[in-house]
C-alpha cells in the first residue's frame, strides 16, 4: 500500500516541478556582454528619440550588442518585433509595450523561450502579466504620481481657472490611462473644477493639435487645456493661439515630458506647468540587467524620480531638459 503513495508523492513532485518551472522566471547567466534586445514603440517625437539614443549610447559604452527594433506605432508589428527578438536568442528583451494588454502573451512566450524581460516606460495589465512571474521588474514613472501632480499644481494655481480640457495619450497606454487617473481623482475631489471634454490625441502634436482646436470651438468656455505629453501640449499652444486667444494667460496649458521646448515654451509663457518624465533610460536600464544577472531580488517597480517646471523654476532647469 505505501508504494502507490511513493508514486503519488513522485507524480505530484513531477507536476509541481513543471509547474514552478513554467512560472519562474528565466535565469541570465554573468558575462562581460550580451546581446540584448529593444523593442521600441515608435520614434516620431523627442521623448522616444531621446530614449532610444540613450540605451543605444549605454549599450554601446558597455559593450553590448544591442538588438534595436521601431515599431512605428503599431501594435501588431510590436509584438512581431519581440517574436523576432526570441527567434534570434537574445539574452534579454527590454519593451516599451506599446499597449498594455496585447504585448502580455509574447511577454509570456519570451520567458517560456529562457528570455528574461525587462519592461521599460510603460507596464503591462497586471492582470494578464506580474513582474517577478512574467516578467522581470518595471522601469520608469509613476504615471499616476504624474498626474496627481499636475492637479495638484492645477488647484493651488489656477486663479478661477476651472474648466479643463484633457488631451489623453494612446489608447490603452499605461502611461495614458494612468495619468488620466492621477489626475481626474485629483479633479474630483475639488467641486469647482470641471472637465468639460476628454479626448485621445494619440501622444502625437498634430492630432493634438486638431483634437483642441475642434474641443475649444465645442467648449469655448475651457480656459484649461491638460495634455498627457508635451507633443499634445504644444499641438494645443497652437490650436489656442489660432482661436485668437494666448496660451498661457487666457487657456492654462499643463503637461507631462519635459522636452527642451516644452520647457523654453514654460519660460515664454506659453505653457504653465510641466512634469518631468525622464527619457533617460539607459544607465538604470542596463545597471538593472547586471543587478538581475547577478541574482539580486528587484522590486516589482523601479521608479525614477523626476522634476517639474514651473514659470519660476523653468529658466534654470532648461539646460538639463532633454
Amino acid at each position: 500500500m505505501k508504494r502507490p503513495a511513493k508514486i503519488a508523492t513522485f507524480a505530484l513532485a513531477l507536476v509541481t516541478g513543471t509547474v514552478l518551472a513554467q512560472t519562474m522566471l528565466p535565469k541570465l547567466a554573468q558575462k562581460a556582454s550580451y546581446k540584448v534586445g529593444f523593442a521600441q514603440t515608435e520614434s516620431n517625437n523627442p521623448w522616444r528619440i531621446a530614449q532610444t539614443k540613450s540605451m543605444q549610447d549605454e549599450a554601446k559604452k558597455l559593450g553590448h550588442q544591442l538588438v534595436y527594433t521601431d515599431a512605428a506605432g503599431s501594435t501588431a508589428k510590436q509584438v512581431a518585433d519581440v517574436r523576432s527578438m526570441i527567434a534570434q536568442k537574445v539574452d534579454a528583451i527590454f519593451l516599451s509595450p506599446r499597449e498594455d494588454k496585447p504585448l502580455a502573451p509574447v511577454v509570456a512566450e519570451a520567458r517560456k523561450a529562457g528570455i528574461p524581460v525587462i519592461l521599460l516606460d510603460r507596464n503591462i495589465d497586471p492582470a494578464l502579466s506580474k513582474a517577478g512571474t512574467d516578467y522581470v521588474t518595471f522601469v520608469g514613472s509613476d504615471f499616476i504620481k504624474e498626474g496627481q501632480r499636475v492637479a495638484d499644481w492645477l488647484v493651488k494655481n489656477a486663479a478661477g481657472k476651472t474648466n479643463i480640457i484633457e488631451l489623453e495619450g494612446t489608447t490603452g497606454a499605461s502611461p495614458a490611462n494612468d495619468r488620466r487617473k492621477g489626475f481626474d481623482d485629483v479633479i474630483a475631489k475639488n467641486p469647482k473644477f470641471k472637465i468639460v471634454a476628454s479626448q485621445t490625441g494619440n501622444f502625437a502634436r498634430d492630432t493634438g493639435r486638431q483634437v483642441a482646436e475642434t474641443l475649444l470651438q465645442a467648449h469655448p468656455e475651457a480656459n484649461v487645456i491638460y495634455a498627457h505629453n508635451d507633443e499634445m501640449a504644444i499641438g494645443a499652444v497652437s490650436a489656442i493661439q489660432a482661436a485668437g486667444k494666448v496660451p498661457g494667460k487666457d487657456i492654462l496649458v499643463l503637461s507631462i515630458d519635459g522636452g527642451k521646448e516644452a520647457v523654453q515654451m514654460v519660460v515664454d509663457g506659453k505653457i504653465n506647468y510641466v512634469v518631468e518624465c525622464n527619457p533617460r533610460f539607459g544607465p538604470k536600464a542596463f545597471a538593472t540587467l547586471k543587478e538581475y544577472a547577478a541574482g539580486k531580488k528587484l522590486p516589482a517597480k523601479i521608479i525614477n524620480a523626476d522634476r517639474d517646471y514651473t514659470p519660476q523654476s523653468a529658466k534654470a532647469g532648461l539646460a538639463g531638459a532633454y
